[in-house]
């Protein structure tokens, strides 16, 4: 069990493999880091077999960028048949699991296996739980078994308080019919990722303020119109009518990177395109300044050392905060509805 395996979107398995290596260097967790291109998983090899539990221990999985979902295991060969019998085999040195997902990468291949693990999961459930393997039980570990096909299955062990919240990283969104853009699933999946179900009623409620900046046609303003926020869409582009027809809306024609509020708003977002140093100012200024209490903004990626870049923004974000006396929790995620950008969350917590 000397493997961490990670999921992730397909092409930034460079990335992935330089954020766990500077982890595991920086936590003297000795091995190395391998990605094929456009796989949609990495790996981390570690020297001694102990070691990827010590290296999920010491991390956050929700504070990770790039990985969408990660276990520690190792790799098994499956028969043709009788697969369910080598897999009971395998689990005779490990623990009994809480709960068990199937999983295969996001590539097209991967895909291609959804129904094999559909058609497979109930009679290896009923094996598992019958072997007494698999109880109900979310406290226990989670069993999570990444076919990279038919023949051959990763055997990953993660810890459910410590993992993705979806199989695979990927949530399971409804686009809504009345959203006026797929983009609407971005900050969606970004409340889901960041903020605690429980807090939700609480901290996205009716009757708050919010900014949308770059709002046009209203992807984002949806969301907050649907959670009944009265929303500021600073755009010089249209906004859908149906959402100028809530009543919640005021649209303002107004250049996204020089508008200010007249007085503080609970929410600020961001969707647009533009260098991530911009927009990593931008949202430096508008936490910093106080003119909000929580934001989500996107950060386009450039198309080399993207987790260099994006480490370098959250640090010069991070101690223009401490320069200014004042407590931020920062977030940052490559969500699944993202594309070749990553997501900030950052929330003002008050002086330092």
């Amino acid at each position: 069990m000397n493997t961490l395996f990670m999921h992730c979107r397909p092409g930034f398995e460079g990335e992935v493999c330089a954020e766990l290596a500077e982890h595991a260097a920086r936590l003297n967790v000795p091995g190395y880091a391998k990605g094929k291109a456009a796989s949609a998983c990495a790996e981390f090899v570690c020297s001694e077999p102990g070691d990827p539990q010590r290296l999920m221990a010491a991390l956050r999985f929700s504070e990770l960028i790039f990985p969408r979902q990660w276990a520690r295991g190792r790799f098994v060969d499956l028969p043709e048949t009788d697969r369910i019998s080598v897999i009971l085999a395998e689990l005779a040195d490990l623990p009994v699991f809480g709960s068990v997902w199937l999983e295969m990468v996001d590539t097209n291949d991967g895909k291609e296996l959804s129904n094999f693990c559909r058609k497979f999961e109930a009679p290896l459930v009923n094996a598992l739980t019958k072997a007494g393997k698999l109880v109900d039980d979310p406290s226990k570990p989670r069993l999570l078994l990444t076919f990279k096909s038919g023949r051959e299955v990763f055997f990953g062990i993660a810890e459910p308080q410590n993992s993705a919240l979806w199989p695979m990283g990927i949530p399971r969104l409804k686009f809504p019919r009345d959203a006026p853009s797929r983009s609407t699933l971005k900050l969606e999946e970004a409340w889901h990722h960041f903020i605690p179900r429980a807090e939700w009623e609480e901290r996205l409620a009716p009757g708050m303020t919010a900014v949308d900046l770059g709002a046009a046609p209203g992807g984002w303003t949806w969301q907050l119109v649907n959670r009944e926020m009265m929303v500021i869409a600073v755009d010089n582009g249209p906004m859908a009518e149906s959402l100028m027809d809530t009543g919640l809306v005021q649209h303002l024609m107004a250049d996204g990177f020089t508008f200010k509020p007249r007085k503080p708003v609970n929410w600020m977002v961001c969707d647009i395109v533009e260098k991530p140093a911009r927009n990593a100012a931008l949202l430096e200024t508008w936490i910093g300044e106080g003119l909000c209490e929580e934001a989500v903004v996107n950060l386009k990626l450039p198309m080399k050392q993207r987790y260099a870049e994006v480490k370098r923004l959250l640090e010069r974000i991070a101690e223009g905060f401490k320069a200014r006396g004042i407590r931020v929790s920062i977030g940052c995620k490559q969500l699944y509805h993202d594309r070749e950008e990553v997501t900030c969350h950052l929330r003002r917590l008050g002086k330092a």
